[in-house]
C-alpha cells in the first residue's frame, strides 16, 4: 500500500507524500496492521518489497485465474506480484500509484520475480486512483517545455489532460476483471473520493468485481483528528465510517456488496473512535434493460424477506417475479445458494421478450411459468424421487 493526495490542506498532502516516500526506504511499523498472505506466495518477493509493505488486507484472495487485476495504491508492489501468481500466466497485473519512489522500488524488481515465477504480468504506472484515464508519466512527456504560469498555459496543459484521457487513458473503459486495494482509498481526500468510486465502476468489465480493503471508523471522525496531517498520513483520520464505505460502493452502481472480511479487535483506538481492517467484495453489471421471460425465484432462507440493491423483495418461500437480468445475476456469487429457480415451461426467445414491469406485483403465480393451458396429470410410478419406495 502507498498513497494518493490526502485532503486539500498542503500541510496534510506534503505530510502524505513525505511519509510514503521516506517509508520507500525504510519500513515504518505505524502504517500497516498484521495480515496474513498465502505463504506460497511470498517466496517469489524479495525481501526489500515485504519490508516495506503496508497494507491492512488481503484482497488478492478474491482474484482468479485469468483476471485482469488492477491494484489500486500499489505502493512497493507487494499485492501486485502475489496477485500476478494468483492469475497465472495468462492473466495480467496492473499497478498504480503516485509516489514515484515506491513505484520506482516495484519496478526495480519486476524481472527477479518473474524469472522466479516463470513468467512476466505485471506493470506499474504512474497516476492518481480517483483519476485513472491519465497516466502522468505520459502527461509529462507532453507537456515538456510547456510554461505553466500563464492562464494561457493553463488552459493548454487543461486541453492536453483532457485529450489524454480520451485518446491514451492510462486504464480503459471495462477493461479489468478485478479491482483491488490495500489500506489506500481513506488517503484519498473527502471531495475527491466520489469520483473514486465512479473511476472504479467505469474500469471494470461487466461482471466484474472490486475487492477493497481498507481502514474504518465506527463513528464519525473528529474535525480536529481530520486536520492533524501525521494521523491522516497514519491511515486514520481518513478512515470512511463503516456503514458509510458500503454506501459509497452503493452509490457508484455496484452490487452484491458484502463484508468479506471484518477486523474483530481495533486496530487502532483515537479519542475513543476505533479504527479496524475491512474488506469489502463488490460487483458490476446489474445495469441494462429488464426482459419478462416468466421466470421466478424462491429465496429459501433463513430469514423471512431481503432486499436487493435494487428494492426487490424476496419473501422466503414465495415464488418472486423478476426480469431475465436478475435472473441471472442471482445464479453468480455472492447469491450462490440462496434461491432457487424457476424457468417457463416454454422458454421465451430472448429476442422475443417484452420489458419487464417493475411495477407489477413481485409474486409470480405458477400459471405463468407452466402456461395457463397447463392441465397434466402424472401418473404414479411407485418410486419415490430418491429411488426408494413411497409411503
Amino acid at each position: 500500500m502507498s498513497t494518493t493526495a490526502s485532503t486539500g490542506n498542503n500541510g496534510q498532502e506534503a505530510a502524505v507524500a513525505q511519509r510514503y516516500s521516506a517509508a520507500a526506504e525504510a519500513k515504518e511499523p505505524a502504517l500497516c496492521c498484521p495480515v496474513q498472505y498465502r505463504q506460497e506466495y511470498l517466496k517469489a518477493i524479495p525481501d526489500e518489497i515485504l519490508e516495506r509493505d503496508y497494507g491492512c488486507g488481503d484482497p488478492t484472495a478474491h482474484v482468479q485465474e485469468g483476471d485482469t487485476v488492477l491494484d489500486l495504491g500499489s505502493g512497493g508492489g507487494k499485492v501486485c506480484y502475489i496477485a500476478a501468481q494468483a492469475v497465472g500466466p495468462h492473466g495480467r497485473v496492473i499497478g498504480v500509484d503516485c509516489n514515484q519512489e515506491m513505484i520506482a522500488l516495484a519496478r526495480r524488481h519486476r524481472e527477479t520475480v518473474a524469472q522466479r515465477i516463470g513468467y512476466a504480468n505485471v506493470e506499474f504506472r504512474y497516476g492518481l486512483i480517483q483519476d485513472l484515464a491519465l497516466d502522468l508519466e505520459v502527461l509529462a512527456e507532453e507537456v515538456r517545455g510547456l510554461a505553466v504560469d500563464t492562464p494561457q498555459g493553463w488552459l493548454t496543459l487543461r486541453r492536453i489532460e483532457q485529450r489524454l484521457r480520451s485518446e491514451r487513458p492510462m486504464i480503459p473503459d471495462e477493461s479489468v476483471d478485478c479491482v483491488v486495494s490495500n489500506c489506500v482509498l481513506n488517503l484519498v481526500r473527502t471531495e475527491d473520493r466520489r469520483q473514486m468510486f465512479a473511476e472504479i465502476f467505469r474500469v471494470l468489465k461487466p461482471g466484474g468485481r472490486a475487492a477493497i480493503s481498507d481502514i474504518v471508523s465506527d463513528g464519525d471522525v473528529p474535525d480536529n483528528m481530520k486536520n492533524d496531517s501525521e494521523l491522516w498520513s497514519g491511515c486514520i483520520s481518513g478512515a470512511f465510517r463503516e456503514d458509510a464505505f458500503l454506501k459509497e460502493f452503493e452509490a457508484a452502481g455496484f452490487y452484491g456488496i458484502h463484508i468479506a472480511s471484518r477486523q474483530s479487535e481495533p486496530w487502532r483506538i483515537v479519542e475513543g473512535v476505533e479504527f479496524r481492517s475491512l474488506t469489502v467484495v463488490a460487483y458490476k453489471g446489474k445495469q441494462g434493460p429488464c426482459w419478462e421471460r416468466k421466470q421466478a425465484v424462491i429465496y429459501r432462507g433463513p430469514f423471512k424477506r431481503v432486499e436487493d440493491d435494487d428494492h426487490h423483495v424476496y419473501e422466503r418461500g414465495a415464488r418472486m417475479a423478476v426480469c431475465d437480468k436478475t435472473f441471472q445475476l442471482l445464479r453468480k456469487s455472492p447469491y450462490l445458494g440462496h434461491f432457487e429457480f424457476i424457468e417457463p415451461r416454454e422458454p421465451i426467445d430472448p429476442q422475443e421478450a417484452e420489458p419487464f414491469d417493475c411495477s407489477r406485483p413481485k409474486h409470480r403465480h405458477p400459471r405463468e411459468t407452466k402456461g395457463h393451458d397447463y392441465h397434466v396429470t402424472s401418473e404414479t410410478s411407485g418410486q419415490c424421487m430418491d429411488g426408494g419406495k413411497c409411503c
